[in-house]
């Protein structure tokens, strides 16, 4: 259980769950109205921390610099949305869903929390305090008796709670030098960019076979026979030979054949590259404007003023 001197520790520092993941970053704890004890500590998650969760911290611990919780981060994620009022205050029926969502029992918290002896914190906690002190602590609002219901804190808001209050008032107390003043205030929405995937483009290589037809002169011999008459010049070869007799003569025939040949050879190389467009887009979003209407006596050419 994180004690109210811890509380500076776990203001603005990282909140694990049970697996050790970041969930946020703690921006509130909320007290216990009869201990004053720290019950909640409200956490900022989502995007640019849009969303504040709350998580009870009875079983949480102090780790280094982040406090860790016993529960999963999509469980702190899906908890209910509480609205918080100006006071800082959770009701009795915000804290039962809660209580519900995070699967805690509300009568056994109570029970526990009010048990006799050292078993029951809640319990302890008052009956060590002496009248002497009730009188002093609650500020003069002696005779008030302190709500025992678990879990039902105050909020301590922000940076206010790095220093622990010294009294513990009823809610809804207002002690002197309190600021008459009211605070008004607005839902800024802030708009960000997330890089995210919309697609993968790829090269891929594959084997594809075309006919391909080209044109080459080949050449091939043929028989031609010529015959030549006895001359003058030639006689002496005519003669030679035998006068009657039988022989052959033999040629041999070529021709040129086309024969193809594959060789492989690179023509061009191929890469893929991005570049970046630029184009406006519209973003909408729904914020919270507190308005303060200020009830005043009817007077000629007044009215109720609205800021």
């Amino acid at each position: 259980m994180i004690t109210r001197e811890q509380i500076p520790a776990v203001l603005d520092h990282p909140v694990h769950d049970r697996e050790g993941k970041k969930i946020g970053d703690a921006k509130h704890v909320f007290l216990d109205d009869a201990t004053g004890r720290p019950e909640w500590v409200s956490v900022k998650t989502g995007l640019f921390g849009t969303n504040e969760s709350f998580i009870p911290i009875h079983e949480a611990t102090l780790v280094e610099d982040h406090l860790e919780v016993p529960y999963d981060k999509d469980m702190v994620k899906d908890a209910p949305n509480v609205d918080v009022d100006s006071g800082g205050h959770l009701s009795e029926q915000e804290e039962h869903r809660l209580y519900e969502h995070y699967g805690i029992d509300w009568d056994a918290a109570w029970q526990d929390a009010n048990a006799p002896g050292t078993g029951g914190w809640a319990r302890s906690d008052r009956e060590q305090r002496t009248e002497t002190e009730m009188g002093a602590d609650t500020g003069g609002w002696e005779g008030t008796e302190p709500r025992i219901d678990a879990g039902i804190g105050t909020g301590t808001e922000g940076r206010a709670a790095q220093e622990p209050p010294t009294a513990e008032a009823p809610p809804g107390y207002r002690g002197p030098g309190a600021d008459d003043a009211m605070t008004r205030s607005e839902e800024r929405m802030h708009v960000g960019k997330e890089r995210r995937e919309t697609g993968r483009a790829r090269l891929r290589k594959y084997v594809v076979t075309e006919e391909e037809q080209r044109t080459v002169p080949v050449r091939r011999e043929e028989v031609r026979v010529e015959r030549e008459p006895i001359t003058e010049a030639n006689r002496e070869s005519a003669v030679s030979g035998p006068e009657i007799t039988e022989s052959e003569y033999e040629v041999t025939l070529h021709e040129e054949r086309p024969v193809v040949e594959t060789r492989a050879e690179p023509v061009e190389r191929v890469r893929l590259s991005t570049e970046e467009h630029t184009e406006e887009e519209a973003v909408r979003g729904e914020v919270r404007k507190e308005r303060i209407e200020a009830d005043t006596p009817d007077e000629p050419g007044r009215g109720d003023r609205r800021s």
